[in-house]
C-alpha cells in the first residue's frame, strides 16, 4: 500500500492550519488517515510546527513518501538530515556517535538561524511599533497645534468683538452726554423767553396803570376850567 506523509486541512476560511498525517495515497486529502504525527500553522511568523520526530523518522524509514510541503517541514525540523546520517552509518561511512555529533552540530546551527530570524522579526516589529508611535505622536501634535491655532483665532475674534462692543458703548455714552446739555439749553431758552415775555407784560400793565390817573387828573382840570368859564 503506497503511504504518504501529507497535510490535512483544518480551521476556517482564510485561517487554515494543518495536521501532519500518514495516510494512504488513495484516500481523500482530509479523509481517513493512518496516524497523526504533528501539526503545522502557517498563520504565525515564523510558522508554528509541532512534530513527533521519532515517528516521522520511523515512517520515512518504512518508505513513506512526503509531499513537497511536508518534505520542507521535515527538512526544517532535521528529520531528513537524521535519515541521511543514519544511511551513512549503515554504509559504514562513520559510526553512530559521529552521526549524532554531526546532527547536534547541524541542529545548533539551525536553532541559531531560527533565533536570528526571530530576533530580526522582533527587531523589525519593534521598529515598526516605534515608527507607528512616532507617527501617531506627530499626528497628535499636528492636531493639537491646529486646535490651539483655532482656539487662538476664536479668542482673538472674541476679544475684537468685546473691544468693538466697548467702543460702541463709549460712543453711545459720549453721544448721550453731548445731547443732554443741548436739551437743557433748549429747555432753558423757552423759559427765558417766557420770563422776558411775562416781564414785558407786567411793565405794560404798570404803564397802563400810571397813565390812567393822569387821564383822570386831566379830566378834573378840564371840568374845573369849564366851571370857571360859566361863572
Amino acid at each position: 500500500m503506497p503511504v504518504k506523509i501529507r497535510l490535512a486541512r483544518h480551521g476556517r476560511k482564510r485561517y487554515a492550519y494543518y495536521h501532519i498525517v500518514v495516510a494512504d495515497s488513495r484516500a481523500p486529502r482530509d479523509g481517513k488517515y493512518i496516524e497523526r504525527i504533528g501539526s503545522y500553522n502557517p498563520n504565525t511568523n515564523p510558522a508554528t510546527i509541532e512534530l513527533d520526530f521519532d515517528k516521522a523518522l520511523t515512517w520515512l524509514g518504512k518508505g513513506a513518501q512526503p509531499t513537497d510541503t511536508t518534505r520542507a517541514i521535515l527538512s526544517y525540523q532535521g528529520v531528513l538530515m537524521k535519515k541521511h546520517l543514519l544511511e551513512g552509518v549503515k554504509k559504514g561511512a562513520f559510526d553512530e556517535a559521529e552521526a549524532e555529533r554531526r546532527f547536534q552540530k547541524w541542529m545548533e546551527d539551525k536553532e541559531a538561524k531560527i533565533q536570528a530570524k526571530k530576533d530580526l522579526l522582533s527587531s523589525e516589529s519593534e521598529k515598526e511599533r516605534k515608527a507607528r508611535l512616532e507617527q501617531e505622536a506627530k499626528v497628535n501634535a499636528e492636531r493639537a497645534e491646529k486646535l490651539a491655532k483655532k482656539n487662538a483665532e476664536l479668542a482673538a475674534e472674541a476679544e475684537a468683538e468685546t473691544k468693538e462692543e466697548a467702543a460702541d458703548t463709549e460712543e453711545a455714552a459720549e453721544e448721550a452726554q453731548e445731547e443732554a446739555p443741548a436739551e437743557e439749553t433748549k429747555v432753558e431758552e423757552p423759559k427765558a423767553e417766557e420770563a422776558e415775555k411775562t416781564k414785558a407784560e407786567e411793565t405794560k400793565v404798570e404803564e397802563t396803570k400810571v397813565e390812567e390817573p393822569k387821564s383822570e387828573e386831566t379830566k378834573t382840570e378840564a371840568s374845573d376850567e369849564e366851571t370857571k368859564k360859566e361863572e
